[in-house]
């Protein structure tokens, strides 16, 4: 099950990640991303879906949340901002 962890920027914005099996993308597919405002993946999702009849979600729904939020803290600069958050991501292989 997806566990929400919070995280923030250098400029205070705040934004949540998610560790874990993603049952939104299980059950809305490539709306997710669109939905995060994840546009990159919204459209690999799309594409890959169409492609295979739908059956990728079936793997996607188990990857999806840590390509999100390691893009969170990669590409975006986010860092947890608790500690609680910073231990679920240490445990799960995302955050140092």
């Amino acid at each position: 099950m997806a566990t929400e962890v919070h995280l923030k920027n250098d400029q205070g914005v705040l934004a949540k990640g998610f560790v874990g099996f993603s049952w939104t993308c299980l059950f809305f597919g490539f709306f997710v991303p669109l939905f995060r405002g994840d546009w990159k993946w919204f459209l690999i999702m799309l594409i890959v879906c169409l492609c295979t009849f739908g059956l990728a979600n079936l793997v996607l729904c188990f990857i999806y949340n840590r390509i999100y939020t390691k893009a969170l803290l990669v590409d975006k600069n986010f860092f947890p901002s608790d500690d609680y958050s910073k231990s679920l991501l240490v445990q799960a292989g995302i955050f140092a």
